[in-house]
Protein backbone atom coordinates (compact mmCIF):
# COMPACT_ATOMS: atom_id res chain seq x y z
CA UNK A 1 0.00 0.00 0.00
CA UNK A 2 1.28 3.80 -0.55
CA UNK A 3 2.20 6.68 1.45
CA UNK A 4 -1.17 7.98 -0.99
CA UNK A 5 -3.30 6.17 1.43
CA UNK A 6 -2.61 7.58 4.68
CA UNK A 7 -2.31 11.07 3.27
CA UNK A 8 -5.70 10.69 1.75
CA UNK A 9 -7.04 9.36 5.56
CA UNK A 10 -5.31 12.41 7.10
CA UNK A 11 -7.39 15.00 4.52
CA UNK A 12 -10.03 12.83 5.23
CA UNK A 13 -10.01 13.09 8.65
CA UNK A 14 -9.15 16.96 8.83
CA UNK A 15 -12.18 18.05 7.25
CA UNK A 16 -14.63 15.82 8.77
CA UNK A 17 -13.55 17.32 12.12
CA UNK A 18 -13.59 20.85 10.54
CA UNK A 19 -16.71 19.98 9.63
CA UNK A 20 -17.90 18.58 12.95
CA UNK A 21 -16.49 21.24 14.86
CA UNK A 22 -18.63 24.00 12.86
CA UNK A 23 -21.80 21.57 13.76
CA UNK A 24 -20.49 21.66 17.52
CA UNK A 25 -20.36 25.46 17.26
CA UNK A 26 -23.84 25.64 16.05
CA UNK A 27 -23.45 26.07 12.26
CA UNK A 28 -25.97 23.60 11.56
CA UNK A 29 -28.33 24.96 13.77
CA UNK A 30 -30.16 27.05 11.22
CA UNK A 31 -30.36 24.03 8.93
CA UNK A 32 -31.55 21.45 11.64
CA UNK A 33 -33.95 24.29 12.66
CA UNK A 34 -35.87 24.13 9.09
CA UNK A 35 -36.17 20.78 8.61
CA UNK A 36 -37.99 20.32 12.15
CA UNK A 37 -40.07 23.25 11.48
CA UNK A 38 -41.05 21.06 8.07
CA UNK A 39 -41.50 18.15 9.55
CA UNK A 40 -44.05 19.61 12.27
CA UNK A 41 -45.55 21.22 9.80
CA UNK A 42 -46.44 17.88 7.97
CA UNK A 43 -43.93 18.44 5.51
CA UNK A 44 -40.67 16.53 4.04
CA UNK A 45 -37.56 16.79 3.07
CA UNK A 46 -36.42 17.07 -0.49
CA UNK A 47 -33.24 15.91 -1.27
CA UNK A 48 -31.87 16.61 -4.63
CA UNK A 49 -28.47 16.00 -6.07
CA UNK A 50 -27.27 15.45 -9.50
CA UNK A 51 -24.04 13.29 -10.44
CA UNK A 52 -22.38 11.81 -7.72
CA UNK A 53 -24.42 14.28 -5.19
CA UNK A 54 -27.02 11.88 -5.72
CA UNK A 55 -25.28 9.70 -3.41
CA UNK A 56 -25.99 12.80 -0.93
CA UNK A 57 -29.82 12.64 -1.50
CA UNK A 58 -29.76 8.61 -0.88
CA UNK A 59 -27.84 9.47 2.33
CA UNK A 60 -30.85 11.69 3.07
CA UNK A 61 -33.76 9.40 1.60
CA UNK A 62 -34.85 5.66 1.75
CA UNK A 63 -31.91 4.43 3.81
CA UNK A 64 -31.86 2.25 7.43
CA UNK A 65 -31.21 4.92 10.36
CA UNK A 66 -32.89 7.77 7.88
CA UNK A 67 -35.98 10.09 8.45
CA UNK A 68 -38.95 8.76 6.81
CA UNK A 69 -40.55 11.76 6.09
CA UNK A 70 -38.01 12.31 2.89
CA UNK A 71 -37.47 12.22 -0.66
CA UNK A 72 -34.94 11.52 -2.96
CA UNK A 73 -35.87 13.82 -6.41
CA UNK A 74 -34.01 12.35 -9.21
CA UNK A 75 -33.61 14.01 -12.73
CA UNK A 76 -34.21 10.20 -13.69
CA UNK A 77 -37.66 10.73 -12.42
CA UNK A 78 -38.53 13.21 -15.75
CA UNK A 79 -38.28 9.79 -17.43
CA UNK A 80 -39.94 7.26 -14.54
CA UNK A 81 -42.65 9.84 -13.91
CA UNK A 82 -42.88 12.25 -16.67
CA UNK A 83 -42.49 12.51 -21.02
CA UNK A 84 -39.28 12.15 -20.96
CA UNK A 85 -37.05 9.44 -23.31
CA UNK A 86 -34.61 7.11 -21.28
CA UNK A 87 -31.99 8.41 -24.13
CA UNK A 88 -32.48 11.68 -22.13
CA UNK A 89 -30.75 9.90 -19.30
CA UNK A 90 -27.32 9.39 -21.41
CA UNK A 91 -24.45 11.97 -20.64
CA UNK A 92 -24.67 14.96 -18.27
CA UNK A 93 -27.11 17.25 -20.58
CA UNK A 94 -30.26 17.17 -18.21
CA UNK A 95 -28.10 17.89 -15.65
CA UNK A 96 -26.86 20.87 -17.09
CA UNK A 97 -30.46 21.73 -18.56
CA UNK A 98 -32.28 24.09 -16.86
CA UNK A 99 -35.70 23.45 -18.62
CA UNK A 100 -35.44 20.07 -16.92
CA UNK A 101 -37.06 21.74 -13.86
CA UNK A 102 -40.69 22.57 -15.11
CA UNK A 103 -41.46 18.80 -15.62
CA UNK A 104 -39.50 17.66 -12.30
CA UNK A 105 -41.55 19.77 -10.36
CA UNK A 106 -44.53 17.92 -12.00
CA UNK A 107 -43.90 14.72 -11.59
CA UNK A 108 -42.80 15.29 -7.81
CA UNK A 109 -44.41 14.73 -4.46
CA UNK A 110 -44.25 18.32 -3.49
CA UNK A 111 -46.46 20.02 -0.77
CA UNK A 112 -46.08 23.93 0.39
CA UNK A 113 -44.67 22.64 3.75
CA UNK A 114 -41.87 21.19 2.40
CA UNK A 115 -38.25 21.77 3.09
CA UNK A 116 -35.07 21.38 -0.13
CA UNK A 117 -31.80 20.19 0.63
CA UNK A 118 -30.10 20.62 -2.04
CA UNK A 119 -26.17 19.34 -2.78
CA UNK A 120 -23.80 20.68 -5.55
CA UNK A 121 -20.26 20.41 -5.23
CA UNK A 122 -19.88 23.35 -7.82
CA UNK A 123 -23.41 24.75 -7.49
CA UNK A 124 -23.39 26.10 -10.61
CA UNK A 125 -25.07 23.48 -12.67
CA UNK A 126 -28.49 24.49 -14.76
CA UNK A 127 -30.90 21.83 -13.20
CA UNK A 128 -29.26 22.52 -9.30
CA UNK A 129 -29.34 26.14 -9.67
CA UNK A 130 -33.45 26.20 -11.08
CA UNK A 131 -34.57 23.47 -8.69
CA UNK A 132 -33.42 25.94 -5.83
CA UNK A 133 -34.96 29.20 -8.03
CA UNK A 134 -38.03 26.95 -8.75
CA UNK A 135 -37.97 26.02 -4.73
CA UNK A 136 -37.65 29.76 -3.49
CA UNK A 137 -40.64 31.18 -5.82
CA UNK A 138 -43.44 28.73 -4.30
CA UNK A 139 -42.44 29.47 -1.03
CA UNK A 140 -39.94 26.54 0.07
CA UNK A 141 -37.05 27.32 2.07
CA UNK A 142 -33.51 25.87 1.21
CA UNK A 143 -30.41 24.13 2.35
CA UNK A 144 -27.37 24.01 0.34
CA UNK A 145 -24.56 22.01 0.65
CA UNK A 146 -21.89 22.48 -1.40
CA UNK A 147 -18.15 23.87 -1.68
CA UNK A 148 -17.63 27.10 -1.16
CA UNK A 149 -13.96 27.01 -2.27
CA UNK A 150 -15.41 25.41 -5.58
CA UNK A 151 -17.97 27.24 -6.22
CA UNK A 152 -16.53 30.78 -5.91
CA UNK A 153 -13.95 29.84 -8.59
CA UNK A 154 -16.29 28.89 -11.47
CA UNK A 155 -18.79 30.88 -13.38
CA UNK A 156 -22.80 29.70 -12.80
CA UNK A 157 -24.26 28.12 -15.82
CA UNK A 158 -27.60 29.15 -15.22
CA UNK A 159 -29.26 31.72 -17.82
CA UNK A 160 -29.95 33.74 -14.43
CA UNK A 161 -25.83 34.32 -13.36
CA UNK A 162 -26.74 32.35 -9.79
CA UNK A 163 -24.87 29.77 -7.78
CA UNK A 164 -26.95 27.58 -5.62
CA UNK A 165 -25.37 29.37 -2.21
CA UNK A 166 -26.36 32.54 -3.45
CA UNK A 167 -29.97 31.37 -2.95
CA UNK A 168 -30.28 28.83 -0.81
CA UNK A 169 -31.29 30.15 2.92
CA UNK A 170 -29.01 28.07 4.57
CA UNK A 171 -25.42 26.66 3.14
CA UNK A 172 -23.28 23.80 4.95
CA UNK A 173 -19.77 23.98 2.68
CA UNK A 174 -18.54 20.05 2.29
CA UNK A 175 -15.27 21.41 2.68
CA UNK A 176 -13.81 19.90 -0.61
CA UNK A 177 -11.28 21.59 -2.41
CA UNK A 178 -11.27 23.20 -6.14
CA UNK A 179 -11.41 20.16 -8.23
CA UNK A 180 -12.51 17.89 -5.16
CA UNK A 181 -9.36 16.19 -5.49
CA UNK A 182 -6.88 16.21 -2.50
CA UNK A 183 -3.78 14.12 -3.67
CA UNK A 184 -1.62 14.77 -6.61
CA UNK A 185 0.15 11.81 -9.17
CA UNK A 186 3.15 12.77 -11.12
CA UNK A 187 2.21 14.93 -14.46
CA UNK A 188 -0.44 17.23 -11.75
CA UNK A 189 -3.26 14.47 -11.99
CA UNK A 190 -5.62 14.80 -9.54
CA UNK A 191 -6.77 12.20 -7.40
CA UNK A 192 -8.55 11.52 -3.63
CA UNK A 193 -12.05 12.96 -4.49
CA UNK A 194 -13.80 13.99 -1.22
CA UNK A 195 -16.72 16.01 -1.46
CA UNK A 196 -19.05 12.54 -1.20
CA UNK A 197 -17.41 11.59 1.97
CA UNK A 198 -17.88 14.99 3.66
CA UNK A 199 -21.55 15.35 1.90
CA UNK A 200 -22.46 11.74 3.60
CA UNK A 201 -21.19 12.98 6.47
CA UNK A 202 -23.39 16.06 6.82
CA UNK A 203 -26.13 14.24 6.03
CA UNK A 204 -25.92 11.59 8.64
CA UNK A 205 -25.11 15.07 11.40
CA UNK A 206 -28.38 16.31 9.96
CA UNK A 207 -30.42 13.43 10.68
CA UNK A 208 -28.65 12.97 14.02
CA UNK A 209 -29.63 16.16 15.73
CA UNK A 210 -33.16 16.53 14.19
CA UNK A 211 -33.95 13.25 15.43
CA UNK A 212 -32.27 14.36 18.54
CA UNK A 213 -34.29 17.40 18.51
CA UNK A 214 -37.63 15.45 18.02
CA UNK A 215 -36.37 12.61 20.78
CA UNK A 216 -35.97 15.52 23.27
CA UNK A 217 -39.52 16.87 23.08
CA UNK A 218 -41.04 13.21 24.10
CA UNK A 219 -41.50 11.84 20.47
CA UNK A 220 -39.99 9.26 18.35
CA UNK A 221 -38.36 10.08 15.12
CA UNK A 222 -39.43 8.63 11.97
CA UNK A 223 -36.80 6.54 11.22
CA UNK A 224 -36.22 3.64 9.30
CA UNK A 225 -34.77 0.48 10.28
CA UNK A 226 -32.85 -2.08 8.57
CA UNK A 227 -34.93 -4.00 5.95
CA UNK A 228 -32.37 -7.19 6.66
CA UNK A 229 -33.61 -7.44 10.52
CA UNK A 230 -36.42 -9.43 11.74
CA UNK A 231 -39.38 -6.83 11.51
CA UNK A 232 -37.62 -4.68 9.62
CA UNK A 233 -39.93 -4.39 6.73
CA UNK A 234 -43.41 -3.82 9.13
CA UNK A 235 -42.36 -1.02 10.51
CA UNK A 236 -40.91 0.28 7.94
CA UNK A 237 -44.24 -0.08 5.84
CA UNK A 238 -46.03 1.02 8.93
CA UNK A 239 -44.69 4.19 8.93
CA UNK A 240 -44.21 5.25 5.90
CA UNK A 241 -48.07 4.56 5.48
CA UNK A 242 -48.13 7.70 7.87
CA UNK A 243 -46.61 9.50 4.83
CA UNK A 244 -48.57 8.11 2.01
CA UNK A 245 -49.11 10.74 -0.80
CA UNK A 246 -46.29 12.55 0.43
CA UNK A 247 -43.22 10.37 -0.17
CA UNK A 248 -42.18 7.87 -3.05
CA UNK A 249 -39.57 5.22 -2.77
CA UNK A 250 -38.40 3.59 -5.87
CA UNK A 251 -35.80 0.59 -6.90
Amino acid sequence: MSDLVPEFLSQATSRLEAIAATAADGGFDDAIDLIVAALDDGGVLQAFGTGHSQAFAMEIAGRAGGLIPTNNLALRDVVLHGSRDVSALGGSSLERDPSVVDELFTVSLINPADVFLIASNSGVNGSIVGVALRAKELGHKVIAVTSIEHTNAVEPKHPSGKRLSEIADVVLDNRAPFGDTTLSLPGDVGVGAISSITSAFIAQLLTIEVSRRISERGSVPPLYISANIPGGDEHNTALENLYRDRIRRTA
